[in-house]
């Protein structure tokens, strides 16, 4: 135990238990050596670590350990720390390969970029001793919008006319902000419903986790704009629809049989974006923008703003 961690949380702490005080940490180089009861040193501030972040994916906790959840000593606060980290991975879009990679010091652009915007998380970038860019952030206390559409307790047409115009309008709102981040050259990266959160209290939406990057010579932009296209067909079809859940949603035989692959996303290729097949009611205007995301379309969204000049109108149309 260190005597210098051990006073610290003696001091803005009291109730932590000092069995738990470990060492103090002005390089974050390592961070797998970094765990619950150390301290972070940077900007003359200390940040005790309670945990290691994680991500619920297909199903599955998945592990953050660059990702330390905090208490800012000096201030009580809570906060999320990212350490740097590096990874790269190819994906398929089509017939397209898009490299994909995280960058620290794009977030960090972003986080000053947006630091007045509440459309986005908030938090500085402060470097550590070995001169790695630690990003501090706000936490956003919130919940993701795919959670809270889901929650809704409503069969799929009730919530399609009573709830998904409210939905709709915010989440063209979001979409703005992203286009805001395009004007400026930068890409949010890793546009998923699990990054868009509704603020308790305010019930703004706003973005976090800005340090995924990618190369797509196609579409500088286009990953961006395809994660709104699989925020937006979701939050329509109240879930994600696909060849695992459809008999479950007691669609008729006929609805199964007429689909096809041109139904289907062009990303993500088991999902079904065609969602006019099995909810008629749902505007073919509508539709038609979900379709710019399938196997079928020979047409893409160059920019935010083509996508939301198709969306915008359809809002009338709705309930």
């Amino acid at each position: 135990m260190s005597e210098e961690v051990r006073g610290l949380v003696e001091r803005y702490m009291p109730e932590f238990p000092v069995r738990r005080c470990g060492r103090v940490f002005t390089d974050t180089t390592q961070f797998m050596d970094i765990n619950h009861g150390d301290v972070i040193e940077l900007g003359g501030l200390h940040y005790l670590v309670l945990k290691d972040e994680s991500e619920r994916r297909f199903g599955m906790e998945d592990p953050k350990y660059w990702v330390k959840r905090c208490r800012e000593l000096e201030t009580g606060e809570r906060k999320i720390l990212k350490l740097v980290f590096f990874e790269r991975f190819p994906l398929k879009v089509g017939e397209f390969e898009v490299q994909c990679y995280r960058s620290p010091k794009k977030e960090s652009r972003i986080l000053d970029l947006v630091a007045d915007d509440p459309r986005f998380m908030h938090g500085v970038t402060r470097p550590d001793d070995h001169e790695n860019p630690v990003r501090i952030l706000d936490i956003v206390q919130g919940r993701e919008i795919g959670k809270y559409v889901y929650a809704v307790k409503a069969d799929h047409e009730a919530y399609f006319r009573e709830h998904f115009p409210s939905v709709l309008d915010h989440f063209m709102e979001a979409c703005g902000a992203i286009a805001f981040l395009h004007a400026h050259g930068e890409k949010h990266g890793d546009i998923r419903r699990d990054h868009l959160f509704i603020e308790y209290g305010t019930g703004t939406y706003r973005w976090i986790d800005f340090d995924y990057t990618f190369d797509f010579h196609e579409n500088p932009y286009g990953l961006d704009i395809f994660g709104l296209g699989n925020i937006l067909i979701y939050c329509a079809g109240k879930q994600v629809w696909n060849m695992g859940n459809l008999r479950e949603g007691g669609f008729p035989d006929e609805t199964l049989d007429g689909l096809d692959r041109g139904d289907h996303s062009l990303v993500i290729r088991n999902r079904v974006v065609n969602l006019r097949k099995l909810f008629p009611y749902i505007p073919a205007e509508l539709n038609n923008v979900f379709m710019h995301f399938s196997q079928r379309t020979e047409v893409f969204y160059d920019t935010v703003e083509e996508f939301l000049d198709e969306l915008r109108p359809c809002r009338g149309l709705l309930g």
